[in-house]
């Protein structure tokens, strides 16, 4: 008789054991807000405050400008205007995502640096993500992605990829644009009015 409970104890331990290692193992893009992730967007960053893993996933159905920014740039006072671009449209779909980079060598050596910098300084609250590279062979898979679907790669600091909702590139923009610009803001606009497909 005990024989058969421990048996009966180590079937039931078993079988949690297996359902509990089947849940760990799902993928997170078995998810239902995942399973219609554009192929763009399905790409994970590090969190700047944290260092905690974020899928761009998260952001399907937005309209999203990219940029890889900078603390020690020329166009680094562009933060500001990222900040009320975000701001003003977040509650109609649009997020600013930044991607620090030191592929142009002006950016600060740690992402804790980094992060307080754009707090401190320009009271960034659209989403950041740890310091990354964004050119050449050693550019993270989205931005290769990103500088292949316009043919352009980021030329510098500041460059803009404008994301629809359907998670298609729509347009990039240089360094010379600013946030404000009538341009950029009329393009945001447009997508912002249209449904993701």
């Amino acid at each position: 008789m005990p024989t058969l409970k421990l048996f009966k104890s180590c079937a039931l331990l078993l079988g949690v054991l297996t359902l509990s290692s089947a849940w760990a193992q799902t993928p997170a893009s078995n998810d239902k807000s995942s399973a219609a992730c554009p192929a763009l967007l399905n790409h994970t960053f590090p969190r700047l405050q944290d260092e905690m893993p974020q899928s761009l996933c998260q952001y399907s159905g937005k309209v999203i400008l990219v940029v890889n920014t900078a603390s020690y740039c020329g166009f680094t006072s562009q933060y500001k205007g990222l900040e009320a671009l975000h701001s003003k449209y977040k509650d109609k779909g649009l997020v600013v995502l930044g991607f620090p980079s030191n592929d142009f060598a002006q950016e600060k050596a740690s992402n804790q640096d980094i992060a307080e910098f754009c707090e401190n300084t320009f009271g960034v609250k659209f989403p950041m993500f740890t310091k990354t590279s964004v050119t050449g062979d050693s550019a993270a898979p989205f931005f290769k992605q990103l500088a292949k679907d316009p043919g352009q790669r980021p030329k510098w600091n500041f460059y803009k990829y404008l994301i629809g909702r359907d998670g298609r590139l729509i347009d990039s923009y240089n360094s010379m644009t600013s946030p404000d610009s009538k341009g950029l803001t009329q393009a945001i606009e447009k997508s912002l009015g249209q449904k993701a497909s």
